[in-house]
Order: C-alpha cells, then structure tokens, then sequence
C-alpha cells in the first residue's frame, strides 16, 4: 500500500532539547519514570521534534556501523549466507500473500450475498421484514420492558400520522452518498456537483482476480439510470504484486499497488463535470480591440477519480503525478478494505464515532499529562520559562 509523505523534514530545535536534558537531569527516584513517560509523550506530540527524530532516524538507515567491514573474509562469507536465507524468507512471504489473495477471493464470495441484499434493500429492490429491521440499540437494553412497550406503541402512532402525511421514501435514499460525506478521505474528493450524480449510485462492489491471473481487483460503482452519463457500472482496477523486487529484494513488505486503470465515462451532452469552460478577454495590442476567448479546461471533480494519470512504460512519474497515483492507491485501498464491508456503519456514522473516540481517549490523555507537566514546571523554583 503506498502511503503519502513528502512533508520536509523540520530541524529540531535546540531549546527543546535542552528543556529535555534538564528536567530528565533534575527529576529523581519514582517521580522519575512518571515524569519521563510525561516527556515522551509531550514529545510525541512535538511536530519539530518528531521531524527531526526521523531525519535522525532516516540518517540510520543505510549507515553501518563499519563492524561489518572489519569483520574476517570467512566470517562475510557466513554473513552472504544469511542474506541469501533472507531472500529465501521473503518468496515464502510472498507466496503466504499469494494464498491470503485466495482467501480475500473464496470469502468474498461468501459475502456478496449478504451485500447483494444490502444493495436490494438500499435501492428498494426488497423489503426488509419485520424480524430483519429489529435492532436493540445500546440504549434500549437499560429501559424495562414496559417502557420499551411503551416507546413503541408511541412510534407506531408517529409512523402512522407520517404515513397519512406523505409517502413512504423508497429505500434508503442517498445512502452512498452520505457514506462518502461521512469520510474524510472521501468527502474531501467531493465537489458540490457531484452530489446530485452519486444520489444515483446504488451499489459498490468489489471484484478479485481470478484463480491463476494477476493479483488485482477492481471497484464497480453501480448506477441506476441518470441524466448524467448512460453507463450503468464505472470501474476502477488495482493490479498489484506479491514478490519481491530482484534488485531490492529486502524492501519487500507485502502486496503493493502497482498500478491502476479507470475506465470512460459517456457523459450526456452539457453535463460533464469534470471539465469546465471559462471565457478570457484578449485586448490587441496593435489595434486596442477586445475579444472573448472560450476554453474548455479540466474541472475538480470526485468522478476525475476514474481517470488517474497513466503510468509510463520506464515507470518514471513528476512528483504530481506519483503524489496523485499514491492518494488514489490509498483511496482503493480504504474503500475495499473498509467502505464496502462496513457501509451501513460509516452511513450511520458509528464508524466513525469509533475512530474519534479513540483519537479522543489519546488526546485527554495527553492534554492531562502535559498539564500536570506545567503544573510541576511552575512549582519548580528554578523554573524559567522562556519567551
């Protein structure tokens, strides 16, 4: 998986280091390890000093310590044995990959009945029953059973004034939609003119290779009839590969994307959204006259993500296009790994609920941490802060 990180690399500053040294000098018996996990989380928490431990840390590899090159021509000799053994290990690891692709595609099989009736219910294809749409909510479990009775004698009489109001909506409107709204790796690819095209999406599926063919898979977004486009699926494959790298094979860390291929869009006339026109006004410089130049130029848009940037055959990429190529692979990665398996939990938000809650427990934790830390700064008669 190829993951985004062109960030530079900051200095660390030398006032914060020396803030470091001195507590960790002043600080004594049991008092000292509390203080000392204080500090590294404050640390961790320190964008300038995280930067610069990892140039520090990016330093240490690929510099030996020269032991190696001290050590006897018998004794390197033992040394290229074990790094043959080492690329041996990384074919088996490969192979296990090769065989948890298998898995992926004997339980995906499992699961797409499942999905298909998700996809039923959501575009009002099937009706759910009664028993199917029982649901006790955490909530509901400390409520006795009369109170219970009671809530849902009171819903039914809602329901059913709703009913004489207006129609029943069919389906579950918008719920892709929402989903994609709901994510932030998502949600940030939106535009406001792609929402009225995914309130047709209906369902998005997930294709592995077959037995025997290359490692890939693919993404099927599933339309129902629009104003938009007349495809009815849009596709997006991933190929992949489980094996190490001949010149580099010690790099190897799994399955990686290698590559990725959209598919055209058949716009209707006036309505595609990835492209957009302006008008310029041109003046002559002889004559002093003004004319009105019309453009057409590409325009941001969520469906651009069916278009990635073709990879050349030497495989050599400007720093844009690889920094597009690896936030679509992340992309990929997240709505097969995540969006399709838990759909219902990111349209409810309980997903992400989830993942703040936890963000949340480490932020307290440290907001509570670095402020015994100034606590204990202030009480300190030589403390001296500085400006």
């Amino acid at each position: 998986m190829a993951d985004i990180d062109n960030k530079d690399q900051a200095e660390m500053d030398p006032a914060d280091m020396e803030d470091v040294e001195e507590v960790e000098e002043e600080e004594t018996g049991e008092d000292e390890n509390s203080k000392a996990r204080q500090l590294t989380v404050q640390m961790m928490q320190n964008p300038q000093i995280l930067a610069a431990l990892q140039e520090r840390l990016d330093g240490l590899n690929g510099s030996p310590s020269g032991y190696m090159e001290s050590l006897p021509k018998v004794v390197k000799r033992r040394v290229n044995a074990l790094k043959n053994l080492q690329v041996k290990c990384a074919h088996i690891e490969a192979k296990f990959y090769e065989e948890v692709h298998e898995l992926e595609r004997k339980y995906a099989a499992l699961y797409q009945p499942l999905f298909d009736k998700r996809s039923d219910i959501v575009k009002a294809a099937y009706e759910p029953t009664d028993e199917e749409c029982e649901w006790k909510a955490d909530e509901e479990e400390e409520l006795t059973v009369s109170k219970q009775d009671e809530m849902k004698e009171k819903a039914k009489l809602e329901e059913e004034k709703k009913d004489e109001e207006k129609e029943d909506p069919k389906g579950i409107p918008e719920f892709w939609l929402t989903v994609f709204k709901n994510v932030d790796l998502l949600s940030d690819m939106l535009q406001e003119h792609d929402e009225p095209i995914l309130k047709h999406l209906q369902d998005i599926k997930v294709k592995f290779s077959d037995p025997g063919q290359p490692m890939s898979f693919t993404l099927e977004f599933h339309f129902e009839p629009n104003d938009f486009f007349t495809n009815t699926v849009l596709t997006k494959t991933y190929k992949m590969r489980s094996e190490p790298d001949e010149s580099d094979p010690f790099s190897f860390d799994g399955p990686e994307i290698m590559s990725c291929t959209g598919c055209t869009i058949d716009w209707t006339k006036g309505k595609n959204v990835t492209l957009k026109t302006i008008k310029k006004k041109q003046k002559h410089k002889g004559r002093g006259t003004v004319r009105t130049v019309t453009k057409t130029v590409p325009n941001d848009s969520f469906f651009n993500f069916f278009a990635p940037p073709e990879v050349p055959e030497n495989g050599e990429l400007d720093e844009d296009s690889e920094a597009v190529l690896a936030a679509d692979f992340e992309i990929g990665h997240f709505i097969r790994e995540r969006i399709v398996p838990r759909a219902v939990l990111y349209f409810t938000g309980e997903a992400i609920e989830d993942d703040d809650d936890d963000y949340d427990e480490e932020g307290e934790e440290a907001d509570d941490e670095e402020g015994e830390e100034e606590a204990d700064e202030e009480n300190d008669p030589d403390y001296d802060p500085k400006v």
